[in-house]
């Protein structure tokens, strides 16, 4: 165990940065117990094998999770400063799966892939994929306990918000009105529905799922709100579900992504509020990634 916290900007071994290194003579030594004999700091050799288990892992995972990984690597990598170890790192992944390794090279800008490093023990190249490895195969099978953001305006439909209401409260589910004011709106019957969050302090990113439903009179001014096109936009980058009414056609039109609606969209205008809650248990519409940029 760690008896001071290193300084500087290296703290592990080995390092190509001249950082500290093992000590085998001022480090703690293990005592030798007489009565057991002496212990050693033995490992076995398949602990030689960094590799197989990351392969393991990668290939068990979905296409969009793999797709995730890679990001990850080359996210991670571009904060690194030096090309080397940029390099090196990539020579590294080449062990665990080449296509995976070129596409981090990519990435990062490299013109070529680097040569692939030498593993202190051969990996394991036929391990066979587990589905357990996967977060997206073992998703939750409610929505319970997550969170669905509504943006609304004066003379919101009082049936259709109270249907979501219903469906989102039977699953288990939280509620938050999002409103252009937090003094909150009126339905369609004359009620006073209060804001939970106003929308330039309600984003669509602290919701698990989003609803879109303004009345018709006040659809063209809401589309003119920078905020809420950004509510709108960052949850479809995000590939959460959309609920929407009719009205809503005019802010998606704002933010051009009206040809580009599909299956993670559903209209609530016809009482489907339990299906949206159930579309919901997925989290996430992975489909949608591969059309955002």
């Amino acid at each position: 165990m760690a008896f001071t916290n290193p300084v500087g900007r290296v703290n592990y071994e080995p390092n190509s940065w001249n950082g500290p290194r093992e000590d085998p003579d001022g480090g703690f030594p293990t005592f030798a117990d007489a009565d057991t004999g002496p212990m050693q700091r033995i490992r076995s050799e398949t602990f030689s094998d960094h590799y197989s288990q990351a392969r393991q892992f990668l290939i068990s995972q979905t296409p969009v999770e793999q797709d995730h990984i890679v990001n990850g690597f080359v996210f991670e990598l571009s904060k690194c400063e030096r090309l080397d170890i940029r390099q090196r790192m990539v020579a590294n992944l080449r062990n665990v799966d080449e296509d995976f390794a070129r596409r981090i090279a990519d990435g990062l800008g490299l013109n070529e892939l680097p040569t692939a490093s030498s593993a202190a023990r051969q990996p394991i190249g036929d391990l066979p994929a587990s589905p357990a490895l996967s977060i997206v195969r073992n998703g939750p099978d409610s929505f319970a306990g997550r969170k669905v953001g509504v943006l609304v305006t004066d003379g919101i439909d009082a049936t259709t918000l109270k249907a979501l209401a219903a469906a989102v409260n039977a699953e288990g589910a939280l509620m938050e009105i999002i409103a252009p004011t937090i003094g909150g709106v009126t339905t369609s019957d004359g009620k006073h529905v209060d804001a939970d969050q106003n929308i330039d302090g309600g984003p669509s990113v602290l919701y698990d799922a989003i609803a879109v439903l303004p009345s018709a009179d006040a659809a063209d001014t809401l589309a003119t709100s920078a905020a809420a096109k950004d509510f709108v936009t960052d949850a479809h980058s995000h590939c959460k579900f959309i609920g929407h009414n009719q009205a809503a056609a005019a802010l998606f039109d704002a933010t051009g992504l009206s040809p580009h609606v599909d299956d993670g969209y559903l209209g609530l205008d016809n009482g489907d509020a339990s299906k949206f809650v159930e579309m919901c248990r997925s989290l996430r519409f992975w489909e949608r990634e591969t059309t955002v940029s």
